[in-house]
């Protein structure tokens, strides 16, 4: 194998120290997810911290205000729960960031015992989907031999569903009657059905697929125990609506809202509204919803994105909130309309940053934010992951720096993101990679014209399938970029598609429309190593070693191919996942990136 070149960590990014300590103050200021509640004890919460220097679990007991450090790993946790009764903490335990495992459990009292593994004969895998109840569990896994769906009662487990495609547990009734699922046996794991299955004999008591192209989602049931009626998106009408399904009748109710976005939403605590989260061009809104009346009534919360929310048993709306200028804040609003924050880690401090205007090129959405100054401004194109995902007016440390540094930064929500109707989410169908880029290159061209930048100060940098799209773009569009920024990116699709894990496997075929054996032309069309001859602009790519879903190899491929023509190009290398959560890990690789961009711009 060939010795890649590793980047340099520069010491400081800034001669002011000011500066210096503002951009890595950004990161490494505690931070915290929303705390979660138990069902049936709410003053036990589990919620996601980096005060420790690494994303962990941490317990609140907000009975006694007592907070305290449940998962103590070198690579850090990200997926936990409670049991309905408080008693229990279940956290995923993976291997070094590679997304394998298997659920353990330990008290939300800590007496010094060990975690364990929380359910018998449950083999490890990809995390597919966990529903605690009192008495029952369902639980899945994916493996490259497909998914499982086991039913644990008693100490004992058993398979209640297993297939080769692509399937996950998603919503269990709270009499624990009924378990759903939600499966692609029809080939599509992008447009799931969703089966309904009785808990104790495992037969089926219901389908609901609305065919070719068109998605379900489960929710959530009922929190009532005895009503089974379920939570459920669709995108009947082009775009993800809510729908009620109640499973034991076999009827359902959609509900339709005077609401340009998409919605989500999340049953208040006695199934009479809903909380619904609205997305619009890059922010929400919150309104409850009456089921009785049909009413739909706005909650006063301020101009960002609400990061997630929930309803207390005793109606009080707690939610995370951010926006470009303002770091994330966990707030309460209770329902007299009084708001305050909630809880704040211990030296938490509130950071800033520039706002971000919005930019349509034609049917294309951008988010742009710049530097004190004149134009043209060295500018980095941040490009999203997912591809199902997008940008949002949400705090953004790693935005911040590279606006510090003096760069304007372009967010571009292409064709393929979520949040603008599921013919635009859909779009990429077919031909991956290059639709995205001609978004990216039609909002590219506008900043040119309009002097926020020129190709010869033009960063393209993303990660996961942004990082995939960046090496396809340095390669297929080589006069747009003068540097290339790729952290765990798809570089070569046939070895990633080779090492990569099933349920990804299974996207890729929904993507394309078929498997590489099927479509080889086509996946040569969208691969990067196809155009590396191409490739003019210096590139760094950052990888972890232990990715299950952009695997090393492929990466190396590539590396090999640009070292083998002599290109300028570096790589660095990490010991975890997909991404890391060691704060200073993340401190590390965003002072290379922006080191090099700076480095290669100057020349």
């Amino acid at each position: 194998m060939t010795t890649h070149p590793s980047p340099t960590i520069p010491e400081q990014l800034f001669e002011d120290p000011a500066a210096e300590t503002r951009w890595r103050e950004r990161f490494t200021a505690p931070r915290m997810s929303l705390p979660g509640w138990a069902d049936d004890a709410p003053d036990r919460t589990l919620y996601v911290s980096n005060a420790s220097g690494v994303w962990e679990i941490y317990a609140w007991d907000r009975a006694t205000d007592e907070h305290r450090k449940v998962t103590d790993r070198p690579n850090g946790t990200s997926h936990a729960t409670l049991n309905p009764d408080g008693t229990e903490i279940w956290w995923f335990d993976d291997h070094d960031g590679d997304e394998f495992g298997v659920w353990v459990r330990e008290p939300f009292k800590a007496d010094g015992s060990k975690a364990e593994p929380a359910v018998a004969d449950v083999t490890a895998g990809y995390p597919a989907g966990l529903e605690i109840g009192r008495t029952v569990t369902a639980v899945a896994a994916s493996t490259d031999d497909g998914t499982t769906v086991w039913l644990t009662r008693d100490g004992r487990s058993e398979v209640l569903y297993q297939h080769v495609n692509d399937a996950g547990v998603t919503a269990m009734a709270k009499d624990e009657s009924i378990v759903v699922i939600a499966h692609s046996e029809h080939g599509d794991n992008r447009h799931m059905a969703l089966r309904a299955l009785n808990a104790e004999t495992g037969e089926t008591i219901a389908e609901k697929w609305d065919g070719k192209g068109k998605g379900l989602d489960a929710i959530s049931f009922s929190p009532v125990r005895g009503d089974q009626r379920l939570l459920v998106l669709h995108e009947r009408r082009g775009r993800e609506e809510l729908l009620i399904w109640d499973v034991a009748a076999g009827t359902e109710q959609e509900i339709v809202l005077d609401l340009p976005g998409e919605v989500a939403a999340d049953w208040y605590p006695d199934a009479s509204a809903l909380l619904v989260v609205h997305t619009h061009h890059a922010r929400n809104t919150v309104h409850r919803y009456d089921l009785a009346t049909g009413e739909l009534s706005t909650l006063d919360t301020a101009p960002g994105v609400i990061g997630s929310a929930g309803v207390r048993p005793d109606g009080t709306i707690e939610y995370s909130w951010s926006s470009a200028e303002r770091s994330t804040v966990i707030r309460a609003l209770a329902t007299d309309g009084t708001e305050r924050v909630l809880v704040e880690p211990q030296g938490a401090v509130p950071a800033t940053s520039h706002k971000l205007e919005d930019v349509f090129v034609g049917d294309v959405h951008a988010l742009v934010s710049k530097p004190e100054g004149e134009g043209p401004f060295p500018t980095v194109f941040l490009i999203h992951g997912g591809p199902h995902s997008s940008d949002e007016d949400r705090f953004s440390a790693y935005r911040a720096v590279w606006l510090d540094a003096g760069f304007a930064t372009v967010h571009v929500n292409y064709r393929g993101s979520s949040g603008y109707g599921s013919k635009w989410r859909d779009a990429i169908e077919g031909r991956p990679g290059l639709t995205e880029l001609e978004d990216i290159a039609a909002v590219h061209d506008w900043a040119v014209e309009s002097g926020l930048t020129d190709p010869a100060k033009s960063v393209l940098n993303g990660a996961s399938w942004g990082g995939y799209l960046t090496l396809l773009g340095i390669g297929t569009q080589p006069e747009r970029w003068a540097v290339g920024v790729a952290g765990v990116p798809v570089a070569d699709y046939f070895a990633a598609y080779e090492d990569e894990m099933e349920p990804l496997r299974a996207f890729d075929r929904a993507l394309f429309g078929g498997s590489p054996e099927e479509l080889p032309e086509l996946y040569e069309e969208c691969s990067p190593l196809t155009y590396v001859d191409q490739v003019t602009a210096p590139v760094l790519i950052l990888a972890g070693e232990n990715d299950p879903r952009c695997p090393i190899r492929q990466i190396d491929n590539y590396l090999d191919a640009l070292a083998a023509r002599g290109h300028t190009y570096e790589m660095y290398r990490y010991d975890a996942g997909h991404g890391s959560l060691v704060v200073a890990e993340t401190i590390r690789q965003t002072a290379a990136e922006v080191d090099f961009a700076r480095r290669h711009l100057s020349k």
